[in-house]
């Protein structure tokens, strides 16, 4: 048997290669869109992808199904409860598919959404699989894993709000979430290892685990969310304290049930050098600009109205919850980082790129004025290049003890702040952030930060593109703060 995690750190998303190496049949399980890692895999291995599982219909990411399907003619399986416009094999309780020698059963393990389903995988052919009438898999020799997609992770399982607006309500889900650990997954021998599609980072669970396999076994004992309590406890537990779930997560498991353009077909259409002059007409048109060099680079020089979100960091998350997947986009990338930072945007589905500034900044040394267009400014108000000041812990405690302090915004989630946080500090999250700016005033300067100075160039950005002329950053964010003996207290005022 070969089973093989392929793990995408900027979506903290696993996928998975299950396959017979004598047959050589194999099957992909939530795949991401840009499936070349598979096939490599396969070529490497002389395998053949026959078979490509959806676990669920994702919510943060565009799975690979389509792009399986359309290169190797791959079969797709959803669960029973599924329903899609593509054809695909629909499967649940006693489906069995032989890959040769390795067998996989599906279970239905609905709770996280209607339709998921967890795959336990048997090496050695039919007699390593559950006889025919038996009532427990004790009865049969063990399962080598299970692919528990979002119903298990390891510390944690998945969330059932996510489909609150499909009709689907957190109590609901949750009961059935329960169902299907306890009545299901719950009863494989503790040996079986246990591989699910997301880790630490992801927001489809509260406490994730940075560990990307386990064992039913260990999660018996230390999940949280395993221990004995009632249904009703159980459903309380998993749906208080969720993070904020982004809108494109809706979006995404809509489109992870349509047929669409595959990514090869996006980015075909997408990758298109513009002019200035181009560049100013789209964003005139409603494009929004994103500049997706380091912030480093930005706070140096950037187009007025551009969104800073790094390759660096959680891009596509970022992008996803800051950005309007219903609008047009226009790239600025460091030379050579077009396809990735366009590529990186169709892993969730946004595929309404017109283009990328041709040559970067670079290009700025001609061209009329783009600041009007792209900041909603008077025409020719403002140069086309602006600049972030990066305060440094010293400077930026010093102006804090001025009689007229700046505003100092912190934009970290509430568990960083509760942890440590700046006296004096206002308290706006970056995925909220906009939402809160009414009560921002625009006629004192700002200072945000992070916890490092990725959200916080985010931040600064999004402010300037709002219209704040005075806006800083904390250079290196509060562990510069904390690095430079200035302090910390572990609450803070919100706003």
């Amino acid at each position: 048997m070969i089973l093989r995690q392929f793990y995408l750190n900027c979506l903290a998303h696993a996928s998975y290669v299950v396959a017979d190496e004598t047959s050589g049949l194999a099957a992909v399980v939530d795949p991401q869109r840009d499936v070349d890692q598979y096939l490599t895999f396969a070529a490497d291995h002389h395998l053949r992808i026959t078979h490509v599982f959806l676990t669920h219909f994702h919510a943060d990411f565009i799975a690979g199904h389509l792009e399986l399907r359309d290169r190797v003619g791959a079969t797709i399986y959803l669960g029973r409860a599924a329903i899609a416009e593509y054809a695909f094999k629909p499967v649940g309780d006693g489906s069995v598919i032989d890959l040769g020698d390795v067998r996989i059963e599906v279970m239905e393990t609905p709770g996280h959404t209607v339709e998921s389903i967890s795959l336990v995988v048997y090496d050695g052919g039919p007699d390593n699989a559950r006889p025919a009438g038996a009532d427990s898999l004790k009865e049969a020799r063990p399962p080598v894993a299970v692919l528990t997609g979002d119903t298990l992770f390891v510390g944690d399982v998945g969330r059932p709000d996510l489909r609150a607006s499909l009709g689907w309500s957190a109590s609901e889900l949750g009961g059935m979430l329960f169902d299907s650990l306890h009545g299901k997954l719950l009863k494989l021998p503790d040996t079986t290892q246990v591989y699910p599609a997301h880790g630490a980072g992801s927001l489809c669970g509260k406490a994730i685990s940075k560990e990307t396999v386990s064992t039913i076994g260990a999660q018996r004992v230390l999940n949280y969310a395993l221990q004995p309590m009632s249904k009703d406890a159980f459903i309380e537990l998993v749906t208080v304290d969720q993070p904020d779930a982004p809108a494109y997560f809706t979006y995404d498991a809509v489109l992870n049930s349509r047929e669409r353009p595959t990514l090869d077909q996006a980015l075909a259409r997408e990758l298109n050098p513009l002019t200035l002059e181009q560049l100013r007409a789209a964003v005139r048109n409603g494009a929004q600009l994103l500049d997706t060099r380091d912030s480093s680079e930005f706070a140096a020089a950037h187009l007025a109205g551009s969104v800073n979100i790094g390759l660096g960091g959680q891009y596509a998350t970022w992008a996803g919850t800051l950005l309007d997947q219903s609008a047009p986009i226009v790239l600025v990338t460091d030379p050579g980082a077009e396809t990735q930072s366009a590529l990186r945007l169709g892993r969730i589905g946004f595929d309404r790129i017109e283009g990328f500034l041709e040559g970067g900044l670079a290009a700025l040394d001609r061209g009329p004025d783009l600041s009007a267009a792209a900041s909603a400014k008077a025409e020719g108000s403002a140069p086309h290049i602006q600049a972030t000041d990066r305060l440094s812990p010293q400077t930026a405690a010093g102006r804090m003890a001025e009689p007229d302090p700046p505003l100092v915004i912190d934009v970290r989630a509430p568990r960083e702040r509760a942890d440590k946080s700046i006296d004096g500090t206002t308290h706006l999250p970056l995925n909220t952030l906009r939402s809160g700016l009414s009560d921002v005033p625009r006629d004192r300067p700002l200072v945000v930060f992070c916890a490092g100075g990725y959200r916080s160039s985010i931040a600064a950005s999004l402010l300037q593109r709002d219209g704040f002329t005075n806006v800083s950053e904390l250079a290196g964010g509060i562990a510069a703060w904390e690095a430079a003996g200035l302090p910390l207290s572990g609450s803070g005022q919100s706003m």
